[in-house]
């Protein structure tokens, strides 16, 4: 098989690798349902080394800069609440915490929350978190343009592989959002 991106030398349905995928991202494959086929979600294995997204794009092929997706991990606070929620922004912008982020989730402050916390919580490593699997009342606000995007490289729960999923497909995930305006 071949991926609609990259080069890569091992590509197959997401679903037949659940085995090899993190235990929360498997369940969040097997229990998948919405307009996007599961057979569209592809896992590609990747060098572990090689997951932060610049080294990622250099050694896989050029155009995967621009259809990388980062799911970063924001903690909003109001009183004493404390909300996690999983924010898609494509790698070649910044997400926008301080505006987008705090009004949507209705917090007084919003930050990256701290790397123990987002893997503790996700259940997934740090720099490989997806927002395929995540907890159920995670909100997943999502930029409209990682939507546009035809397929997008995202997480796959490790550093060890990656998710090349159409990018309406994360439209349709569980608590998500789409968003204007989410990252500038």
């Amino acid at each position: 098989m071949r991926a609609p991106i990259g080069n890569f030398d091992s590509v197959r349905p997401a679903a037949e690798t659940l085995d090899e995928l993190n235990p929360a991202v498997a369940e969040g494959i097997r229990s998948w349902s919405g307009a996007v086929p599961v057979g569209q979600l592809l896992y590609v294995d990747t060098d572990p080394e090689k997951a932060d997204t610049a080294v990622f794009a250099e050694a896989y092929g050029p155009g995967l800069h621009e259809a990388s997706a980062n799911c970063v991990v924001v903690a909003g606070k109001r009183g004493q609440t404390v909300t996690l929620a999983a924010c898609m922004v494509l790698s070649s912008t910044r997400l926008d915490v301080n505006g987008a982020v705090r009004r949507h989730l209705g917090v007084r402050k919003a930050s990256f929350a701290p790397m123990d916390t987002a893997v503790g919580e996700s259940g997934m490593e740090y720099g490989g978190i997806t927002p395929i699997g995540l907890p159920g009342d995670w909100p997943v606000l999502v930029d409209a343009a990682v939507v546009d995007v035809p397929y997008v490289v995202i997480g796959s729960g490790s550093r060890r592989g990656k998710l090349l999923v159409p990018g309406k497909a994360l439209a349709a995930l569980p608590g998500a959002t789409v968003l204007d305006g989410l990252a500038g």
